[in-house]
């Protein structure tokens, strides 16, 4: 700043947390770099006299920083002498179409700048005022006075020159330089750490010397960190054992850490030291979210999840049954010529009727918080947060339990009835085809007796599996063309095919869908690994399911449907949410599904 200004401060400070729960996000008024907006009083508008002058405006990092001239008035005049005689301490801005995400204040615009009594001002806040001109809300049009806290700065003609931000602003508390942890902050953090180490000497030079009070009092009275608390802690480090731990931080192969080398050093030199230097973490920055807001969700596939409950036949009918004529060994009933007139006819026999009938359960997902919890968690809405949680949750158990069932033991109370919601998988085999995949009789036949031609793994596994595959839909009898859900490490083993002159059989996944013969490949990420037991006790491990939805019911009558019920409870202080369903599920076409398997029984 070349001129001459009167003083100056910062209008606003970014990443700061209001009291309210409002954060100023950095860039937030970075459009009024360089403007100039009137300075006032108190952000008084209906009285000339209350404007003192102008503010000229600095976008930052930090921040808007505000160089203030104060005009020529009364008003003006005496505004600079409680400036200067520091009975006003501290400015606040007036800003409008002020937007909001999420308690983070994204773009403003600054209208004006204000002088403020910084003890009425004990924190940061907003006062936001809503302007209707119309009478309609406009978020656009939403204002609100900012204040920050901040210790302004006088003039100094000797910085005439000088642009304040060329050296260690005094206008900044040492946590503030911490915060941002640049090249410049990090030379006021050593300098702190070693005004630090002076404490003593300078309190026992006070001692010896009577007249002390006539000199320079450069001992520190308070805590490095806060200008309201005395300072409770003392040290003594030299200048060559801070200068040591420096070196010892950036030398190779040190630990790259000031915090590590300082606790290495006072480690190594107990006996030394007068005193070790306590709570050494508070000279570095708090940490800060790299992703603000929610946590972000760690989860395993979904992707398939959604397709299940798109794809899957909805009915309003929550108790169904299925009815079909098993007239498969039609030669029993066939049909019979007459040859001789007046020769009395034969019965061709009797077909078997197919019934089954599934009722409905109950799935549930039950959770509750704390209110206290809930008020204390400003960045996000924790309950909408797990009520999506909730819902993610029995949106996959149902669709797990309607592919595969839940996989839990018969015995648990938590086991979703299999004979309400019936999984294909392990359905009956008049409804699912179970077809065994067998690696070692594909190996054979393509070997054969030639040794020399090795194909690799992966071509034979492939081969195995769209054989079976294959052959076993020779049975197929549901509706159009299946799905196929499958481990993502069996698509792969797939891809990945070569024959003898290393090319790959698929170069994609629309090839290896054609050879299959199917209308879509979906991976299943929670399939892998699930085994079932069979009746003669063999034991046999998923391989791939082929499967079209449109073949399976799932009903639910009116007030089954997925219902979300919330409730608080007074004498826990709890927010308590169940989040359930009424329904039944069942494949309701014979011979409908193939399921491809691998014989894992144990000899």
């Amino acid at each position: 700043m070349d001129k001459k200004y009167d003083f100056a401060g910062w209008a606003t400070k970014s990443d700061m947390r209001c009291s309210d729960g409002r954060v100023i996000m950095q860039g937030a008024f970075k459009d009024d770099n360089g403007k100039t907006v009137p300075l006032v009083w108190g952000h008084n508008h209906s009285q000339p006299e209350s404007v003192l002058g102008h503010a000229e405006l600095e976008h930052r990092d930090e921040g808007v920083y505000a160089y203030c001239f104060l005009n020529d008035t009364e008003s003006g005049r005496t505004a600079k002498m409680l400036v200067e005689h520091g009975d006003v301490l501290a400015l606040s801005i007036c800003a409008n179409n002020l937007k909001e995400e999420a308690k983070r204040v994204m773009h403003g615009v600054i209208r004006e700048v204000s002088l403020v009594l910084a003890g009425a001002n004990p924190g940061a806040f907003i006062d936001s005022v809503v302007v209707h001109s119309d009478g309609s809300m406009t978020e656009d049009r939403e204002q609100g006075v900012i204040y920050t806290g901040e210790p302004i700065e006088l003039y100094h003609s000797d910085e005439e020159d000088k642009k304040p931000e060329s050296e260690p602003k005094k206008d900044k508390t040492v946590q503030d330089v911490l915060d941002s942890m640049t090249d410049e902050q990090k030379v006021v953090m050593y300098a702190m750490v070693k005004e630090a180490a002076k404490i003593n000497e300078e309190e026992q030079a006070e001692d010896e010397e009577p007249e002390a009070d006539e000199k320079e009092d450069k001992t520190v009275k308070h805590n490095l960190f806060d200008k309201e608390t005395e300072a409770k802690q003392e040290a003594v480090l030299t200048h060559e054992a801070e200068m040591e731990i420096i070196q010892s931080a950036k030398a190779p192969g040190g630990s790259g850490s000031l915090r590590a080398a300082m606790a290495a050093y006072v480690e190594a030199n107990s006996d030394m030291l007068q005193h070790g230097i306590e709570s050494i973490e508070t000279l570095f920055p708090e940490y800060k979210d790299v992703r603000p807001g929610a946590p972000e969700l760690l989860t395993t596939d979904q992707g398939w999840i959604g397709k299940v409950m798109a794809k899957v036949g909805k009915s309003p009918i929550s108790r169904i049954r299925t009815r079909q004529a098993d007239i498969r060994d039609i030669s029993k009933i066939r049909a019979q010529g007459y040859k001789t007139k007046g020769t009395e006819k034969k019965y061709v026999g009797n077909f078997k009727l197919v019934s089954r009938t599934t009722d409905p359960t109950t799935v549930y997902v039950k959770s509750k918080i704390d209110r206290d919890d809930i008020i204390d968690i400003t960045d996000f809405d924790v309950v909408q947060y797990l009520y999506n949680i909730d819902r993610m949750n029995l949106n996959e158990e149902l669709a797990t339990a309607i592919l595969f069932g839940d996989g839990r033991e018969d015995g648990d109370d938590g086991k979703i009835d299999e004979t309400k919601i019936r999984p294909v998988w392990t359905d009956d085999e008049l409804y699912t085809i179970h077809a065994d995949v067998d690696i070692e009789k594909m190996k054979k036949e393509l070997q054969g007796t030639n040794t020399s031609a090795n194909f690799g793994e992966n071509y034979i596994y492939a081969e195995a599996i769209i054989q079976t595959a294959l052959y076993a839909r020779e049975k197929y009898k549901g509706s159009g063309t299946p799905d196929w859900f499958v481990d993502p490490h069996i698509l792969n083993v797939m891809l990945l095919a070569r024959d003898l002159n290393g090319r790959r059989i698929y170069d994609n996944v629309n090839e290896l869908k054609a050879a299959m013969n199917v209308a879509d490949i979906i991976t299943v990420e929670q399939m892998a690994g699930r085994k079932r037991k069979t009746k003669d006790s063999k034991e046999k491990q998923l391989l791939g399911l082929f499967y079209n939805l449109k073949d399976y019911s799932l009903g639910a009558t009116k007030g089954g449907e997925i219902t979300h019920f919330t409730d608080f409870d007074i004498d826990f202080n709890q927010q308590k949410s169940l989040l359930e369903t009424r329904c039944s599920g069942a494949n309701t076409r014979v011979m409908s599904a193939v399921a491809l398997e691998l014989d894992v029984t144990t000899p």
